[in-house]
Order: structure tokens, then C-alpha cells, then sequence
């Protein structure tokens, strides 16, 4: 089977059930993507399919044939995307844990809303969770994000 990830092709040996999450970490070496629940509920493995954020816990391998997967270590080689710049400059991460599910989160909305309001970013990342409860300071980096996008 061929995945498109991070703009590389990748020929892997795996079932069509694998969950993707397993095929990135264990078949392709690419760990920045978190096993958090395994049902899809934490956001810990949250990546990009075709540019909109999906849950790769829970999506098996066959279902990603052929689209354009990106996960945290393909939005930027250098941390220079806006949402990651914000991140380091409000220093959200307390635990880190949860906050490549959420910059992939906050990467897909600000791709298709680049002011999003409160509400824009609540609804969007809200089925992200942070055992750290940093949700604040997330919230404020996506704004910051926002800004840093404009500029």
C-alpha cells in the first residue's frame, strides 16, 4: 500500500485495518503523532487528510490510500509554521502531551478561517483535551497565530 505523508510517498506493508496512527509510528518512524484513547475522543492523534484534521486512532490505513496526509513533523520543517511560532512565544505547552493534536487542530481552522472568534477556535479544538488544562493559553495562541499569519 502507497500513503502520500508529508509530501513523500510511502510504500507500506501493513493490513487495510491498520489505524493509520500505527502505520506513521510503528511502520514509518513519524512519533509526533500521540496514541492518547485509541477511540477518537482526545485528539492526541490528530493529522491532516487532504488538509482537514481527522483522528488517525481510528481511521484504518485503506481508508487514506491515495490522499495527502500530513502530520506534525510535515507542517513545517522548521517549526516556522505561525501556529507553531505562536505556541513557543505564548509558551502553551505544559505537559506536551496533548499539543500535537492541538496544532494540527488549530492548523486546519486557521487554514479555512484565518480570524476565527472564541467561538470559532472553542468548537473547533473542542475535542481536543489537555490533561494540563492549558485550554487559555491555547486559545490565545491560535489568535496569536491568527496575527502572525496576516503578517
Amino acid at each position: 500500500m502507497k500513503l502520500h505523508v508529508n509530501g513523500s510517498e510511502h510504500e507500506i506493508d501493513a493490513p487495510p485495518d491498520m489505524p493509520l496512527l500505527w502505520a506513521l509510528r510503528d511502520l514509518m518512524g513519524l512519533t509526533g503523532t500521540k496514541f492518547g484513547c485509541g477511540i477518537a475522543q482526545c485528539g492526541a492523534c490528530t493529522v491532516h487528510i487532504d488538509g482537514a484534521p481527522l483522528r488517525a486512532c481510528v481511521t484504518p490505513v485503506a481508508a487514506v490510500e491515495g490522499k495527502s496526509i500530513t502530520t506534525i513533523e510535515g507542517l513545517s520543517a522548521n517549526g516556522e509554521h505561525p501556529v507553531q511560532r505562536a505556541w513557543a512565544e505564548l509558551d502553551v505547552v505544559q505537559c506536551g502531551y496533548c499539543q500535537s493534536g492541538q496544532i494540527m487542530s488549530a492548523a486546519a481552522l486557521l487554514a479555512a478561517i484565518p480570524t476565527p472568534s472564541d467561538t470559532d477556535i472553542d468548537q473547533a479544538l473542542a475535542g481536543n483535551l489537555c490533561r494540563c488544562g492549558t485550554y487559555q493559553r491555547i486559545r490565545a495562541a491560535v489568535h496569536r497565530a491568527a496575527e502572525i499569519g496576516k503578517a
